[in-house]
């Protein structure tokens, strides 16, 4: 993610400061961003529908990111969390899918919306698989190198 994408830390794998240093986290924020753009050209008859539910959703992803690091003192709480991430990714899929058959959408901006989408969820499932490496009881995760890929 380029620095032009937000205000990101310079990240040393093995440190975390905040939720915003997780890549599932920057991915979503990316993501959600760019369904913004995307759906800015969908029709004014969908403003309150189809259009408010892909934002929504997608943005909800990052939004549970967020709070499952603000639960990763629990164990099932941190994963509870990332299971809802996962949740409101495929409702982001079920709203492209929509969007592209509804042909709001390219093939080709399907395409790689999908691809992302999917690489968000092998993310989040990664995490959930690992998420003892996530959870401590200090402001700091610890130094894992099997989590490396995360951040």
């Amino acid at each position: 993610m380029s620095e032009s994408d937000g205000a990101f830390r310079s990240l040393s794998k093995g440190f975390v400061q905040d939720y915003t240093d997780l890549l599932a986290n920057r991915m979503s924020f990316k993501l959600s961003k760019e369904i913004f753009e995307v759906t800015k050209e969908f029709p004014k008859e969908e403003m309150y529908s189809l259009t408010d539910q892909f934002r929504r959703a997608i943005r909800a992803v990052g939004a549970n990111i967020a709070e499952a690091w603000g639960k990763r003192r629990y164990e099932k709480h941190f994963v509870s969390k990332l299971t809802d991430a996962d949740a409101e990714r495929l409702e982001s899929q079920h709203w492209l899918r929509t969007s592209y058959a509804c042909e709001y959408l390219t093939n080709d901006q399907a395409e790689k919306m999908n691809e992302r989408l999917l690489e968000l969820g092998r993310l989040l499932n990664g995490m959930i698989e690992r998420s003892s490496a996530f959870v401590i009881g200090d402001d700091r995760v610890r130094e894992d190198h099997s989590i490396d890929e995360f951040f």
